[in-house]
């Protein structure tokens, strides 16, 4: 490549880098005068058309971004070189190193630095992400650092582009899987939550040095994703700030849901610490900052305030005993004045047994709690994945207790994940359609139906309907058209039926007219098929093209002609050797003789026959044109 030039004006001047799925060469714009970077497709892929469709549409959408801290694309082009097909894109050129290469040199960053690259990357993926790009492999190989110390993060959209297809066991496949968020090593929904899983990562080893999972292969190092916890990293050095340490625990939970709700969120935290390194950012692994907790049943709680009630009895204790005195001497009264049934009444309260109402739909909660004469009281709302949003998750007084009437019951309800509406992707290209629905948070699959009317690769119909309201995860099926159905009929046997006949017969067949030739014919009358360019019992598709001779009738002559032309006509011998690679050829030849074209010869040799030598006759300058299986191989002229 070096040399070349490319649209024109990007002459490439060196290779200064490479990765799975591109090579970056250093060029020069001469409309422009100044350098660029080129990153030009690897030829393993340049074959893999819908690949190469998602690399330009990808890069496409990430040239839209415009951020200080963001790499800025260009161009995007595609040219031809011989039989080679080189698809570019054309970069800002920043002179200076990757952060894996610094990392490689320093061995670990000083604190400072460390938060000062993070912040500047958060902040580039926050740009992104607002676009409604995500850049799927953060790591340090990605990110760029000037010689005044500015980020820039490259690759932006590109590596949405990569498919399963495109996973090797190369280097920079292995150094993305160290970086690869839980959902990407399963190969599930990614989202924005997984940038912020790899830059904690990287993050993680700006401040230590290492990276938090090894293995011997990808799959050993995906799999740790998924399964190990992370050792913290004040384990491997005490001297990491507390707050920033609970920033990148927060960054790296496995759920997607427990970590930063957004890069906003990341953002607002790395603020903090990079004004005060010893902010007390809340300890982020325990969630505490996201959802109402619930609370195991009370116990050590329940056991303080008992002890506490007991303390204040005995400090109370006598005053009770005077007041209680004085009580009953009142009561003992108020029952002589109003009647022994009356005091019952009002001393004894109906006690009822607490019902188990967690599970239960609110509405349903509350009805079955008040029925008892008790009070339903929502405390809050919680999370919890075992149970739909709505229903209770935690009671305030354990099931079967028995309590008074009108005694509160606390509950939590669950909020659970907020439902989302099924974009429309019915008359949508298939990779449109899964775009839209991967975007809502929702899973894909797709299956194929054979359609006369929808084309190809465009979807049918879709399960469940658009505008339906479904939790983020849910499948939905795309029922995609792949165009009419093939289907196969065997060939008739026309030869002899008259061309009406065979018109009709080829309709019924759903074949197709071709070329009809007239010419003369001693053997059969006029309008009568006399060759078809199929055998009777060849399979053929439907619609497929079938040509046919049919005769014009004795060919005419003026009076005494006839003897004329037999003394005229002499034998012309033919030597023809049937095509070795198969089985039979067949061999036609059409002698063209006063103007006139005819088969004169039609049969199949067998490869095993050898060499056949062929007699026929015709007039000195008749033309003799042969086929061998319907393709021209040459003429032989008649000669004296």
């Amino acid at each position: 490549m070096i040399g070349k030039t490319l649209g024109g004006r990007y002459e490439i001047v060196e290779q200064i880098g490479g990765g799975g799925m591109a090579l970056v060469y250093k060029a020069k714009c001469r409309l422009l005068d100044r350098f660029v970077a080129i990153k030009i497709l690897r030829e393993e892929f340049v074959n893999d058309e819908e690949f190469v469709r998602k690399f330009r549409r990808e890069s496409q959408a990430a040239a839209r971004l415009s951020h200080p801290n963001i790499v800025n694309i260009y161009d995007v082009g595609f040219e031809e070189d011989g039989n080679n097909k080189i698809y570019y894109i054309v970069m800002e050129y920043i002179k200076g190193k990757t952060l894996k290469e610094i990392i490689k040199e320093k061995g670990k960053l000083p604190i400072d630095l460390a938060i000062d690259y993070s912040y500047q990357i958060a902040e580039a993926l926050q740009h992104a992400h607002s676009n409604r790009i995500f850049h799927r492999d953060i790591k340090p190989h990605n990110i760029m650092i000037t010689d005044d110390n500015r980020v820039k993060v490259t690759d932006f959209g590109i590596a949405r582009a990569a498919t399963s297809s495109t996973v090797t066991t190369t280097s920079n496949v292995l150094g993305s899987v160290h970086y690869f968020s839980p959902e990407q090593a399963r190969g599930g929904y990614t989202d924005d939550k997984s940038d912020i899983y790899s830059l904690g990562i990287v993050m993680y080893e700006m401040v230590t040095g290492v990276l938090p999972y090894q293995g011997e292969s990808p799959i050993t190092v995906a799999l740790k994703h998924v399964q190990e916890d992370i050792v913290p990293p004040r384990e491997i050095d005490p001297s990491i700030p507390l707050g920033f340490e609970n920033i990148i625990l927060k960054s790296v939970q496995k759920r997607q849901a427990d970590r930063y709700n957004s890069i906003g969120d990341l953002i607002r935290d790395l603020k903090k610490i990079k004004s005060n390194k010893e902010e007390p950012i809340l300890n982020n692994i325990d969630n505490l900052d996201s959802h109402t907790k619930i609370m195991p049943a009370v116990n050590v709680e329940d056991d303080v305030y008992m002890k506490n009630k007991r303390k204040k009895k005995k400090k109370d204790g006598t005053i009770k005993v005077v007041f209680l005195g004085i009580l009953l001497a009142f009561l003992l009264a108020f029952s002589i004045f109003f009647g022994y049934y009356k005091l019952k009444d009002f001393l004894l309260t109906e006690e009822v047994v607490v019902p188990d109402i967690i599970g239960l739909d609110e509405a349903e909660a509350r009805k079955k709690i008040e029925d008892l004469g008790l009070k339903f009281v929502v405390k809050g709302t919680g999370r919890n994945d075992n149970f739909n949003p709505g229903e209770v998750i935690y009671q305030s007084v354990d099931p079967n207790t028995t309590v008074k009437k009108d005694f509160p019951i606390e509950v939590l309800i669950n909020e659970g994940e907020a439902l989302v509406k099924v974009p429309s992707g019915v008359n949508r290209d298939v990779r449109d359609a899964k775009d839209l629905m991967v975007n809502a948070n929702l899973e894909v699959e797709i299956e194929y139906e054979y359609s006369d009317t929808v084309p190809v690769d465009v979807v049918i119909e879709q399960f469940p309907e658009s505008g339906t309201e479904v939790k983020p995860g849910t499948t939905v099926k795309l029922i995609v058209s792949q165009g009419e159905e093939t289907k196969y009929v065997l060939m008739d046997n026309l030869i002899g039926k008259s061309i009406e006949d065979a018109k009709r017969i080829l309709k019924e067949l759903d074949l197709v007219e071709g070329e009809i030739v007239y010419q003369p014919s001693d053997e059969y009358e006029k309008d009568i098929v006399v060759w078809q360019n199929y055998e009777p019992g060849t399979e053929l598709e439907t619609k497929t093209a079938v040509d046919l001779y049919v005769s014009s009738g004795r060919e005419e002559t003026e009076e005494g002609d006839d003897e004329i032309d037999l003394v005229e006509e002499t034998p012309i011998t033919f030597t023809l050797t049937p095509l070795q690679d198969r089985e039979e050829t067949s061999i036609k030849i059409i002698r063209i003789q006063d103007g006139v074209s005819q088969v004169v010869y039609n049969k199949k040799h067998k490869a095993s026959d050898g060499v056949a030598i062929i007699t026929l006759e015709g007039k000195v300058g008749a033309l003799f044109e042969i086929y061998y299986d319907d393709i021209y191989q040459t003429t032989i002229p008649k000669e004296e």
